[in-house]
C-alpha cells in the first residue's frame, strides 16, 4: 500500500490539516503572512512503508515540563493519498531527495556520504559482535522503525523552514540547519528510543546535539547492516524512505553535514568569536575590570600572565575616559607580553537600577587585627606615598593606602621614624615607619599602626622629634565612604522617582532609595514581589503612587542586608515593556565599534531587539563587532531559538552569554540549573560559543579562599567556551586558580597523575 507523509502543525491558534493536534504551546507567528496565513506552501512526503505510523504516533507527544515554546511540527501518515486542503502535489522521490539534500554548487567536489564517516569503519569489524548483543536486548525492526521516524521529522521540520535557513548567512547556514534538526528531536518523546539505542551502544542522542542528523543517519545505516546481517539477501525489501536516500546516496552533496564538517563550524565560531585558545586549554577565561586596572600599574599584565584571554568592561560603569585608558593599559599589556587579549564591554541595556545614595564623609578607617578579648595581634599595614607615585607594589597588601601632598616629607622618612597626628575624632595616634620603597617618583613606606583610628584630607603627620617645618605632611585624596542602607526582614523600603536621596524619610521614618526610570512606576502593581542586588534581599510591593513605591522586606541576612547604588532591582512577576537599545546604548556603541573587539547586549527579551541591533550594526557597517547576546529574562530564554536563528542573519560573529545572576531572580532559583543546561544544549545544536558568567569562584576573588561548591562549578563550567570571573581584591589569585583547574583537564595531565591498578595476591 502507498502511504502518505503529511505535515502536521501544533498550535493552538491554526488548523492546518484534518488532523492537526491542539497544543497548549503558543504559536510564534513572525514568519506569517499579514493575512494570517503561512508564507509556506504546506508539504507532503511519499514513502513506501506502513510500519512507521505506530512509532511516529509514540514519538510525535509532548514531552512533560518540556520549556521549548514556539513552532513545533510534527510527521503523521495517512491510510490514503486523497489530497488535503492546502497540500501541493507529492513530490518524486528524486524531488524530494533533491528539496531535502539541495546539490552542492561545486560540481566537481568529492561526494562525502553522511553516514559513512561515523559508522563504515567499524561495521565491517563489529557487526556479527554487535548483532549477537542486539538480537538479545532489544527488537531490532523495532528500533530501527523508530530511528526512522525521528529522522523523518527531523527532515519534515527542515523543509518546513527552508525559508528561515536561507535567511542565514553563509557562516551560519548549516549551524542553522542544525539548530532546526534539533528542535526536531526535542520536539519528540525519544526518551525511552535513547535509553535502547544506549543501551547497546550504538548512539547516545543526549550528545548528538552539534550533529544531529549525521549521527541519526550513522544509527540507521548501522542498524540497516545489523539487519542485513540477519536476514537473507534476498529477501530483505528496503521499503523507506531511508532506503531510497542511501540508495541514492551519491546523488546527495551534503559534505556540511559531516560530523568533521560540524565540529570545525563550533571551532570556526568559538575562535571567531573568543580568539585562539592558549596553551592545552579547552576554555577562555573572562575577567571583568574597572576603574581598579587604572590605579594598578601590574593588574593587567597580572591577568594576562596568569591566563586571562578576554577583558570584559561594564558599560553601565565608568565613562569613556576610563574604558579608553582601561584599553590602552590591556593593549599595552598583550602587545608587551606577546598573549592575544580580546576586549568585550556590555552595553548597560534598559536595567533597572538603584540610585545614587547621599554623599558620605571622606574618612578612612584604620583598624589592626584583634583577638576575641580585643587585644592586638596584628597591627594594621599602612603605606605611605606621595598622590602621584600609583599604587604600592604588586608584593604588598596593606590594609590602606595613605597618599602624601609634599613629596620632601617622604624622602626624610627612614625605617624606625615615627609619625604622630590626631585623627577625625581628635584622639592622638601615631604611626611607625617598618620599610622603605624606592618607587615611582619618589618613596613609599610601609608604616604600622597599632591603635583604631580614622584618618581624613588635611590630617597632619609630623616626625616626632624632629621641630623642622619640613618634618610634617598633609594626608590628601582621602575616598568617600561607601554609603548604603541596611534593611532586615520586616523593615519598609520607599522607592522615589525624585531625585533626592536621603537614608531616612522623616514622614515616614523609612530609608528611601531612588531609581529614575519612568517604566518602574508605570508598570508594578500591589502584590508583586521585588528584588535588589541580584536577589540578596526581597521584598513585596505594599503600594504604588505616580512618584513612589513602598516595599515591604521579606527576605534578608538576619543582620541585615546592605543595598547601595547602582544595584539591580527586579520584578520577575512585572510586565514592564523594555526598549531593547537605550539612547545611552546606542551612544556606547559608536565607543564600543572602535575599541572592543565584542559587544555584549544586555537584557535581550525578542526578536525585535535582535533586529534594531543589526540596524544599528549594518548602518555603522560594523561587520567584524563580535555580538554576544546575554540571556538574563524568562522571554529570553523562551525565545533563545529564534533569537539564534535571527542573529545568524548576520555576518557579525555570534556568542550567548548566560547572565546567571538576573536569570535566577527573573526565572526562579530552583530552574537555573535546568535552564543553563538547555541554554548549553541550544547553543551547542547551533554551533555558538557560550559564556559561563556570574558569581563564578566568587569567594575565592573576595576573600582569597574557594568553596568547594565553586571548584565543582568551574568544572562543570569547563563545557562552555570562555568562564567569566568578576572583579575583586583576589581576582588574579582566581584567574591563576581557574587556569589551573581549567588546564587540569588535558588528557595527558590527567593520565600522568593515575597510576595503574595492581591487584595483590593478598587481601589487605
Amino acid at each position: 500500500m502507498s502511504l502518505t507523509l503529511s505535515v502536521d502543525f501544533i498550535t493552538n491558534q491554526l488548523t492546518l490539516s484534518s488532523n492537526a493536534v491542539q497544543s497548549a504551546t503558543p504559536l510564534d507567528c513572525s514568519y506569517l503572512r499579514p493575512s494570517g496565513k503561512f508564507s509556506h506552501p504546506a508539504c507532503r512526503l511519499q514513502f513506501m512503508s506502513s510500519s512507521f505510523r505506530y512509532h511516529l504516533n509514540q514519538l510525535l507527544v509532548k514531552r512533560k515540563g518540556n520549556h521549548m515554546k514556539g513552532l513545533t511540527i510534527f510527521a503523521t501518515l495517512k491510510e490514503n493519498n486523497e489530497p488535503e486542503r492546502g497540500s501541493s502535489r507529492p513530490y518524486t522521490k528524486e524531488e524530494m531527495i533533491e528539496r531535502i539534500f539541495p546539490a552542492s554548487s561545486e560540481d566537481n567536489q568529492c561526494d562525502e556520504d553522511l553516514y559513512s564517516e561515523a559508522s563504515s569503519s567499524i561495521l565491517c569489524s563489529e557487526s556479527n559482535l554487535l548483532q549477537g548483543v542486539f538480537e538479545h536486548s532489544v527488537d531490532q525492526g523495532n528500533l530501527l522503525d523508530k530511528l526512522k521516524a525521528v529522522h523523518l521529522n527531523v527532515l519534515a521540520l527542515e523543509q518546513w523552514n527552508a525559508s528561515r535557513i536561507k535567511l542565514s548567512h553563509r557562516n551560519y547556514l548549516a549551524s542553522a540547519t542544525n539548530l532546526i534538526h534539533y528542535l526536531a528531536v526535542k520536539c519528540l518523546d525519544v526518551e525511552q528510543l535513547g535509553e535502547e539505542l544506549s543501551s547497546i551502544g550504538l548512539l547516545n542522542l543526549k550528545t548528538v546535539n552539534p550533529y544531529v542528523l549525521a549521527s541519526i543517519n550513522a544509527g540507521i545505516q548501522m542498524l540497516e547492516n545489523l539487519k542485513y546481517n540477519s536476514l537473507n539477501k534476498e529477501n530483505v525489501t528496503h521499503m523507506s524512505l531511508n532506503d531510497d536516500v542511501i540508495a541514492d546516496r551519491h546523488k546527495i552533496k551534503k559534505a556540511e553535514f559531516t560530523i568533521t564538517a560540524m565540529k570545525k563550524k563550533v571551532f570556526s565560531h568559538k575562535e571567531s568569536l573568543l580568539g585562539p585558545l592558549r596553551d592545552e586549554r579547552d576554555t577562555h577565561i573572562m575577567v571583568t575590570v574597572g576603574d581598579e586596572a587604572i590605579k594598578s600599574d601590574n593588574l593587567t599584565s597580572d591577568l594576562l600572565k596568569n591566563g586571562a584571554t578576554i577583558i570584559r568592561i561594564n558599560c553601565a560603569h565608568g565613562d569613556p575616559c576610563i574604558w579608553s585608558e582601561i584599553i590602552r593599559r590591556v593593549r599595552s599589556s598583550s602587545q608587551m607580553l606577546e598573549k592575544p587579549c580580546r576586549i568585550l564591554m556590555d552595553l548597560a541595556g534598559p536595567k533597572l537600577r538603584t540610585g545614587p545614595i547621599e554623599s558620605s564623609p571622606c574618612v578612612m578607617k584604620i583598624s589592626p587585627k584583634k583577638d576575641a578579648c580585643g587585644n592586638v595581634i596584628f597591627p594594621a599595614q599602612v603605606y605611605l606615598s606621595h598622590k602621584d607615585s600609583g599604587p604600592p607594589p604588586s608584593h604588598l597588601s596593606p590594609d590602606a593606602v595613605v597618599f602624601i601632598e609634599d613629596q620632601r616629607f617622604l624622602s626624610k622618612l627612614k625605617v624606625g621614624n615615627v609619625l604622630k597626628f590626631h585623627d577625625a575624632r581628635g584622639r592622638q595616634r601615631v604611626l611607625q615607619i617598618s620599610k622603605t620603597f624606592s618607587v615611582f617618583r619618589g618613596i613609599g613606606c610601609v608604616a604600622e599602626c597599632s591603635k583604631t583610628c580614622y584618618l581624613e584630607s588635611g590630617t597632619k603627620l609630623c616626625i616626632r622629634g624632629k621641630k623642622e617645618r619640613s618634618s610634617c605632611g598633609h594626608v590628601v585624596d582621602v575616598p568617600p565612604l561607601e554609603q548604603f542602607i541596611r534593611l532586615k526582614v520586616g523593615d519598609l523600603l520607599i522607592i522615589s522617582r525624585e531625585p533626592r536621596v536621603g537614608l531616612d524619610d522623616k514622614s515616614s521614618g523609612a530609608p528611601r532609595i531612588t531609581c529614575s526610570s519612568s517604566r518602574l512606576f508605570d508598570s508594578v502593581k500591589p502584590g508583586e514581589t521585588i528584588a535588589f542586588d541580584d536577589g540578596k534581599i526581597w521584598g513585596v510591593i505594599q503600594g504604588t503612587s505616580i512618584s513612589e513605591i513602598i516595599v515591604c522586606i521579606t527576605h534578608a541576612s538576619p543582620r541585615g542586608s546592605k543595598l547601595g547604588s547602582q544595584k539591580s532591582i527586579n520584578i520577575p512577576e512585572s510586565n514592564i515593556k523594555f526598549e531593547g537599545l537605550t539612547s545611552k546604548d546606542i551612544v556606547d556603541l559608536e565607543f564600543v565599534a572602535s575599541h572592543a573587539d565584542m559587544v555584549g547586549i544586555s537584557f535581550v527579551r525578542n526578536v525585535r531587539d535582535i533586529v534594531v541591533l543589526q540596524q544599528e550594526l549594518e548602518k555603522r557597517k560594523l561587520q567584524k563587532l563580535g555580538v554576544v547576546l546575554k540571556i538574563e529574562t524568562q522571554s529570553g530564554y523562551d525565545k533563545l531559538p529564534l533569537l539564534l536563528l535571527q542573529a545568524m542573519q548576520s555576518c557579525n560573529t555570534l556568542g550567548i552569554m548566560i547572565a546567571r545572576g538576573d536569570l535566577a531572580v527573573e526565572c526562579g532559583w530552583e530552574k537555573l540549573a535546568d535552564f543553563q543546561e538547555e541554554i548549553l544544549s541550544i547553543c551547542g545544536a547551533a554551533h555558538i560559543p557560550v559564556i559561563w558568567a556570574t558569581q563564578v569562584l566568587e569567594s575565592l576573588v573576595k576573600s582569597g579562599i574557594p568553596t568547594r561548591a565553586e571548584i565543582t562549578d568551574v568544572a562543570h563550567g569547563k563545557r562552555a567556551s570562555c568562564i567569566m570571573l568578576n572583579k575583586g581584591k583576589y581576582i588574579t589569585e582566581a584567574v591563576s586558580t581557574l587556569d589551573s583547574i581549567l588546564s587540569s583537564s588535558s588528557s595527558t595531565k590527567m593520565k600522568a597523575e593515575l597510576k595503574p591498578l595492581v591487584l595483590s595476591n593478598r587481601l589487605l
